[in-house]
């Protein structure tokens, strides 16, 4: 009986996931789009290899009955066993990410770079695409993604990608380990990877990496819970692998002559705890990742690679890390060649990442000088065998030496399944922001708009929606489809194409007549402007904030002649300067709709004419072009210092084009605080510190003298279980169905010198009927929601009245009052 029961119970939540993937997916466009010729094109070409399964490496007779084959054994006992079993010669040959294999054990060789960080991607050589597997499902670019905050819909895609990753694994098209996702800070809008980030606030960047890896790596029983192994963390079971990168304070990659391979990011302690440090130890903490990435640059003169600091004492030490630590491909020569650390040589190299804690070298440094420099003295052997160990480890996790029968089934037909294609465009219409509707003139009215000018260097993209670490159009592979937003808007109206420019760069104005001509000759006009991987990529950062060339004129003059309301929407990642638009009356409404993935054209139609309705918010800030005048990128420090203004919305008071976490919607909601009115949270010191003790001094701006008794306590002395327990009740008040992401911020005492102006410390996203009320419940840790860090780089929590503030606008706001006992 409780076996059945047992089954009933699994089988009823496979049943509520399901439901709740259909609700998710509720507002899908479930008309078929034809797929672009661009994608199909080539084809026929790809070599059509057949299709193999492979086989784990304990399936081998050479290794079958070898101890690191007794699955009676924990994980690490096994991987030391095979680690017995090789010379030195062959250990530093599997430390690379092109791992050789060792053949007398029955050890393949294994590509360790794979990448994953919206799809699937056939950037890395771990996976490749041909006639067998020629398409992966790509979705929106993460700052995309990132916009819905919707932690639900992250983590279901990062479920859909690691499926489509176990399916090519199985077809032999892809390895186990992905190097994904990015989670740096977007700290600069010139910051050419900003496509890659979660945005600027680093509890945003944290949560997505947290939640995104999750979805990438737990084991999902029929029950619908997270397979655990009995024998600690280090044995959780994994889907596929995923790795937080870059590790630390990356974020400048080609600017003005300075280059990452060179650069020293000189930061204040203040910073790398508050925001460079923190998404990462999210992910590690939260997200149990199994890898972490160092980044090519210096912080404050020592190579993150080398620094055993940000690795061994932190990654590891402090963190707990389950897993691996690779470089940036080819790193580790960096530090020889570009950095010349120390005027290292290839072997002093190796004996400073090795010991600061690093196990695999992305390139070909490790294998070639690891044993030259055993062989020197310059590092011991016992250092490989640890690398070794966690790297060993990780794969047996992932079932690469077992075997993982839960996957077996998974082939061809679990890549771009409907679902996915459908997931991905819902993906890119809960991203797209509306930043302006005067006149309400979102949503055109499919039966009054019959005929439509579309218009823009982006109007026919495709590619462009893609951005990067998607597909290499010079490599084999490409998305599931592409619908471009000429395909999209197609299924509304009668589409008159121009494009306007000849390409993003715009470099004249001679098509510009004919883009004035098909605007006036139609009921409505929408022009796709923006930039794309020609402009803002990794390695190339950007110059200026304004769209290039004659794009302005071309939205300008369009505006001017156009029969109908005019409709502007901008595809970039890092905010561009529209304040010409967003002042001109003739452009009734403006959307941002980043790089929208594969199905991008369909999500762009679908809000314009109103199948859904926006409700994605800005995750950075959209400054004025002058402000990119004001400081330079290599300008580390966050708040204001001297004449430069500060960074993020966190410490940047000036004006902007469009704020963080601002968005639109097609309706209206009301918030309204049901529980608690007031909130007084009681914090405890821990057990051994009393509370006159544990009392940390905190600086305020006037220099007052007359502080609170306690002013402060060190996180590090509190117990931190307290939670701050709030309910919000939104209200939709428009006459619209619509979604409403609900972001929550702490604003710290008043006056505290160099405290934040207020941080994110929660969000939700809420779907609420036309009418309707729904209750949204939030639990904030109070060490986590209400602590600053100090100008000595202490996580601080300050007694007093802080304030929370639910909403941007017609929000509601409450205080929290903390005192210590």
């Amino acid at each position: 009986m409780a076996q059945s029961s047992i089954i009933i119970l699994c089988i009823s939540v496979a049943a509520a996931f399901t439901v709740f993937l259909l609700l998710l997916l509720s507002t899908t466009d479930h008309r078929s789009h034809t797929t672009t010729n661009v994608a199909r094109r080539g084809l026929e070409n790809l070599p059509h290899a057949p299709a193999k399964r492979f086989s784990h490496v304990c399936g081998s007779d050479k290794a079958a009955g070898l101890a690191f084959c007794d699955r009676s054994l924990p994980y690490d006992v096994r991987a030391e066993d095979l680690i017995a079993r090789m010379t030195l010669e062959e250990k530093t040959q599997q430390l690379g990410d092109n791992a050789r294999g060792v053949t007398r054990l029955g050890l393949p060789p294994y590509e360790w770079w794979s990448e994953a960080l919206h799809g699937v991607s056939n950037v890395g050589p771990g996976v490749f695409f041909d006639g067998v597997v020629p398409s992966a499902t790509s979705f929106p670019t993460v700052i995309v993604t990132a916009a819905s905050f919707n932690a639900t819909l992250w983590k279901a895609i990062g479920q859909a990608v690691s499926t489509e990753a176990r399916a090519m694994y199985n077809l032999g098209r892809a390895g186990l380990t992905f190097w994904s996702p990015t989670m740096n800070v977007a700290r600069d809008p010139r910051w050419g990877r900003t496509m890659e980030t979660p945005g600027e606030d680093p509890f945003v960047v944290g949560t997505y990496a947290a939640t995104y890896v999750r979805g990438l790596q737990d084991v999902i029983s029929e029950c619908g819970e997270v397979e655990k192994s009995g024998k600690g963390s280090d044995s959780r079971p994994l889907k596929v692998a995923a790795c937080c990168k870059h590790y630390a304070a990356y974020d400048m990659d080609h600017w003005h002559g300075k280059s990452r391979y060179r650069f020293d990011a000189r930061v204040r302690e203040q910073d790398m705890v508050e925001t460079f440090v923190r998404p990462f130890e999210m992910c590690v903490k939260e997200g149990d990742v199994s890898s972490v990435m160092c980044s090519y640059n210096r912080v404050n003169g020592i190579p993150t690679c080398a620094d055993p600091k940000l690795l061994n004492e932190t990654i590891r030490g402090r963190w707990k890390l389950n897993g691996y630590i690779v470089s940036d491909c080819d790193a580790v020569k960096n530090i020889v060649e570009h950095h010349k650390y120390l005027n290292d040589t290839p072997e002093d190299a190796i004996a400073q990442t090795l010991k600061a804690g690093l196990n695999l070298d992305c390139g070909n440094y490790f294998p070639k000088y690891v044993g030259q420099a055993v062989h020197q003295g310059k590092v011991g052997a016992n250092l490989i065998d640890a690398s070794l160990k966690s790297l060993y480890v990780v794969l047996m996790r992932l079932g690469y030496f077992d075997g993982s029968p839960e996957y077996r089934h998974l082939g061809k037909q679990h890549i771009c399944t409907p679902e996915n294609t459908q997931l991905a465009a819902e993906a890119a219409r809960q991203g797209i922001v509306l930043l302006r509707n005067d006149q309400h003139t979102l949503p055109l009215a499919a039966g009054k708009t019959k005929t439509l000018a579309v218009v823009g260097p982006h109007a026919n993209a495709t590619l462009a929606m893609i951005g990067n670490y998607a597909f290499d159009p010079n490599r084999p592979g490409f998305p599931c489809r592409y619908v471009s937003p000429v395909s999209g808007l197609s299924s509304y109206a009668k589409v008159r194409y121009s494009p306007g420019c000849a390409g993003v760069r715009c470099p004249d104005k001679t098509m510009i007549a004919h883009a004035r001509k098909t605007a006036r000759a139609t009921d409505a006009t929408v022009i796709v402007a923006g930039i794309d991987v020609s402009v803002e990529t990794e390695g190339l950062d950007r110059n200026d904030l304004l769209l290039p060339g004659y794009q302005t004129e071309l939205i300008s003059q369009i505006a001017r002649v156009s029969k109908g309301p005019v409709i502007l929407v901008i595809m970039c990642a890092g905010g561009v300067d529209v304040s010409f638009a967003k002042n001109d009356p003739n452009i009734k409404a403006i959307l941002w709709a980043g790089y929208p993935g594969e199905g991008g054209g369909t999500a762009i139609a679908d809000v314009i004419f109103g199948r859904y309705n926006p409700g994605g918010r800005l995750p950075l800030t959209w400054y004025p072009a002058n402000y990119v005048e004001k400081l330079p990128m290599t300008s580390m420090p966050l708040r204001p210092t001297g004449r430069f203004p500060g960074r993020t919305y966190k410490f940047y008071d000036g004006p902007s084009v469009y704020p963080f976490g601002f968005g639109l919607s097609y309706t209206s909601f009301l918030y309204n605080l049901t529980k608690p009115k007031n909130s007084i949270i009681d914090m405890k010191m821990k057990k051994n510190r009393v509370a006159a003790a544990g009392c940390h001094d905190v600086t305020y701006a006037d220099g007052r003298s007359q502080k609170p008794r306690c002013p402060g306590a060190l996180v590090k002395n509190l117990e931190c279980k307290e939670k701050l327990k709030f309910e919000v009740a939104v209200k939709n008040v428009g006459d619209r169905d619509g979604s409403e992401a609900v972001l929550v911020y702490s604003r710290p005492p008043e006056g505290i010198a160099g405290a934040h102006s207020k941080q994110v410390i929660g969000f939700r996203r809420v779907f609420v009927r036309a009418g309707r009320s729904k209750k949204v419940k939030f639990a904030v840790n109070g060490c986590d929601g209400l602590g600053i860090v100090d100008e000595a780089a202490y996580k601080v929590l300050p007694s007093g009245t802080h304030t929370i503030v639910v909403g941007d606008s017609g929000g509601v706001t409450f205080p929290a009052q903390v005192a210590f006992h």
